[in-house]
């Protein structure tokens, strides 16, 4: 998503406008899109809700409680949409144990798979209700209709910047000391506030082209691997006694301990790259690389490097 701001530091709020269009609008096709699954349908929805939240957070200074109000909202719509979720990330973790090594047979796979689908269809047909598209739609409109009312033309890149710092910094001190010892819960809050970063930093790639796409590529990755170590907790969570896995939990058990663990290795080698610089550093850096950007008259800047 790369929106041009305009030359001046001032005219950064227009592009936080369209930003915040582009959003809307993806939610509502993921809605009406007949072709999606209902599983996508939710998935696409939540893409965006999230990407959302992380615009909201942003704006929580400017706006203040209607901003923060609205990220409240869309976080409780989330939740009322993550129980499919759930299924669909043991199922996305029984895939990904299966590119390692085999820990089932493949009727055993079979079965596990089906039981798993079963419970995500169950959970569809709970949460994605008429009622709950009607709330979905609903805040949508009420979404659209607060774009139209918030100045967010005057808000400046420097505040957009001191969010970006705000969010880099929470980041930064959810790191792990030793990530052999981190539990799920801290590995998840990790992930929640690396994706809310990955999509902020959306709003800034344009600045640098090149070391933009590089950053948001190593962000992807590393939100991929603790996706994967959620994915996996929640499988194991449902290996437990007189849950709907446990016959397998034996097996399953070693298996998904070796492969968060080389999950967690990859993570603790991005983690430390992305998050190298120090907060005062990364608010630095970005406000030099837009004060470059905007007094320029040739278009975005292109890296040497």
């Amino acid at each position: 998503m790369t929106v041009e701001p305009g030359g001046a530091p001032g005219l950064f709020g227009d592009a936080l406008v369209t930003i915040a269009r582009v959003i809307i609008g993806d939610a509502r096709r993921g809605l009406a899109d007949s072709e999606l699954t209902q599983a996508e349908a939710v998935h696409e929805v939540r893409k965006a809700l999230k990407r959302w939240r992380a615009l909201l957070r942003l704006l929580t200074r400017p706006l203040g409680e209607p901003a923060d109000q609205m990220r409240s909202e869309a976080r409780d719509l989330m939740r009322s949409l993550a129980g499919a979720r759930d299924a669909q990330s043991a199922l996305d973790a029984l895939h990904d144990l299966r590119k390692t090594e085999p820990t089932l047979s493949a009727t055993s796979v079979k079965t596990v798979r089906d039981r798993l689908a079963t419970m995500r269809d169950a959970a569809e047909l709970k949460s994605v209700t008429p009622a709950m598209l009607e709330r979905l739609n609903s805040y949508l409109d009420y979404a659209t209709l607060s774009l139209e009312r918030w100045p967010l033309n005057e808000i400046d890149f420097g505040t957009v910047a001191d969010g970006l710092t705000a969010t880099y910094r929470r980041t930064r001190q959810l790191i792990p000391e030793n990530w052999t010892e981190a539990d799920a819960e801290q590995l998840h809050t990790l992930r929640r506030r690396v994706v809310e970063h990955r999509h902020q930093m959306e709003l800034v790639e344009h600045l640098w082209p090149r070391l933009g796409q590089v950053w948001a590529e190593e962000a992807q990755r590393l939100r991929d691997r603790l996706g994967a170590c959620q994915d996996l907790a929640v499988l194991e969570r449902l290996t437990a006694p007189h849950q709907a896995l446990a016959p397998w939990r034996s097996r399953l058990t070693p298996a998904i301990a070796t492969r968060r663990g080389s999950h967690l290795k990859t993570a603790e080698r991005l983690t430390g790259r992305l998050f190298a610089e120090k907060p005062k550093a990364f608010r630095r850096r970005i406000g030099a690389l837009w004060s470059h950007r905007a007094s320029s008259k040739s278009g975005p800047t292109k890296d040497k490097d």
